[in-house]
């Protein structure tokens, strides 16, 4: 279980980045092991550690990280190789690919997720071709349009 007076506090040990409350950043930002947002983020946010948007935080960005925390909103997607935990306060608009996933009471969450073992590989903040089907139910319907047309 995680430690939730430690993981929703600044980091104070030197291992991690804070952008506070009075904080609007707009860019690409990679960061190493931790990161975590109370302001307002736009853009793309890259890391192979943990990202925790706390209850003021506001991002709106493409996020590929190793795990995310997040207690406040995010419009945009997520992709984490390991665990993506939505807090009882966040409100999540985008789709979200994790090997782990944990929605607790309350969120409102607006989107799509992919998730379990093997859902996300180290390969996986490549994006997928608009050409590769999103389901196999996709992959059937192009099929029978494609059969229809001859």
């Amino acid at each position: 279980m995680l430690d939730r007076e430690r993981s929703v506090s600044p980091p104070t040990d030197g291992g991690g980045t804070f952008l506070g409350t009075d904080v609007e950043f707009k860019g690409s930002l990679k960061f190493g092991d931790r990161l975590r947002i109370d302001g307002r983020f736009d853009g793309e946010l890259t890391s192979s550690g943990t990202l925790h948007v706390g209850p003021q935080g506001d991002v709106r960005a493409d996020i590929d990280v190793g795990g995310a925390v997040v207690e406040g909103t995010v419009e945009g997607n997520i992709t984490a190789s390991d665990r993506v935990e939505l807090r009882s306060t966040a409100r999540m608009t985008g789709d979200v690919r994790a090997s782990k996933l944990v929605v607790e009471e309350g969120v409102v969450f607006l989107g799509r997720c992919e998730v379990g073992p093997g859902k996300v590989s180290a390969s996986s903040s490549t994006k997928k071709s608009k050409a590769e089907p999103e389901s196999e139910l996709e992959l059937q319907q192009s099929e029978i349009e494609i059969g229809l047309g001859t």
